[in-house]
């Protein structure tokens, strides 16, 4: 049979220690990106990502870097597993794997997409610092009654909470300061949601508390080369490809302080003829979103595609 597949890049929440370090005991071509990583930026990358400690992987100023790494280490052993069957017709990334993807369509080298994301954790960082705020995952409500409640928590209080991801029809994800994303939480609850998850960070991301990270980002992005992609690149911001490479550095800034939209982006991809999604990167967790959007596309992890055989 012959699939027309899609490629779909983690961000960060998908980190774990150990990642990587299976792909590079099978493919030189895996420890090359490691090994290139460590040298990039002059610290064990690899390492970290091995051995970790967790709390240090899971500091964003870490995690963004370490992330992309093992991305595109699973990006070179699927290209050299799966050959031209594999070939993706279609590209995307959630939040961060944004850069990961414009890698895999030869728009970014990953020496400067590694740089950038080493910086963009900086930036987030030092916003989250001025601005302390989190987010949290938000399952068993509609996107339109996540909003309504969010709207009332803001305009009662003052400070900001919103949608930051649209992951699946019943999972979205909310972000903002800190006391308002709590009030946020508990609204929710009540209102009805199955279940209100804060999550393991210390950033709003996807929310106006980025904007002067946006700014500055921006201006990082105004000095790296970007080419037009070699097949569509589905950009979270628009939820349909972009092009021009001025284009997606407006949509790369964009969406530290917008909503991330997976669901239609997805959806996108498979109304275009999708119908095999692979996950390369580190865990399951866009796969699992995927299976909430739409149970009738082939779902594969990296390990699960690597075991197919060639071509199949």
């Amino acid at each position: 049979m012959d699939y027309v597949v899609a490629l779909q890049f983690p961000g960060q929440g998908s980190q774990q220690v150990g990642m990587g370090q299976d792909l590079c005991d099978r493919s030189p071509a895996a420890a090359a990106v490691f090994n290139q990583a460590d040298e990039i930026l002059g610290f064990p990358l690899s390492r970290l990502c091995f051995e970790g400690p967790a709390e240090a992987l899971g500091d964003t100023r870490n995690t963004q870097p370490a992330v992309l790494t093992a991305n595109v280490a699973a990006l070179r052993v699927l290209e050299e597993r799966l050959g031209q069957p594999g070939r993706p017709a279609f590209v995307a990334g959630h939040s961060l794997g944004e850069f990961s993807a414009l890698v895999a369509a030869g728009a970014l080298e990953f020496e400067p997409a590694l740089r950038l994301v080493h910086e963009r954790g900086q930036l987030m960082h030092q916003a989250g610092q001025r601005d302390p705020g989190g987010m949290a995952a938000v399952i068993g409500l509609d996107a339109a009654q996540v909003e309504s409640v969010c709207a009332r928590v803001r305009e009662s209080g003052g400070g900001y909470v919103g949608i930051a991801c649209y992951n699946s029809p019943r999972q979205v994800v909310i972000s903002g300061d800190e006391e308002t994303l709590q009030i946020g939480m508990e609204a929710l609850e009540t209102e009805g949601a199955r279940r209100v998850i804060r999550l393991a960070v210390s950033i709003a991301s996807h929310s106006p508390l980025m904007a002067e990270a946006a700014a500055a980002f921006a201006r990082l992005l105004g000095r790296i080369a970007i080419r037009r992609p070699e097949m569509p690149f589905v950009a979270n911001v628009t939820a349909c490809p972009l092009i021009d490479p001025d284009q997606i550095r407006e949509a790369l800034t964009r969406q530290l302080c917008l909503p991330i939209r997976w669901t239609e982006s997805v959806r996108w991809m498979i109304h275009r003829g999708a119908t095999r999604f692979v996950e390369a990167g580190p865990g399951d967790v866009l796969t699992g979103l995927l299976r909430r959007i739409d149970r009738g596309v082939e779902r594969l992890t990296t390990a699960q595609a690597i075991a197919q055989e060639p071509g199949s």
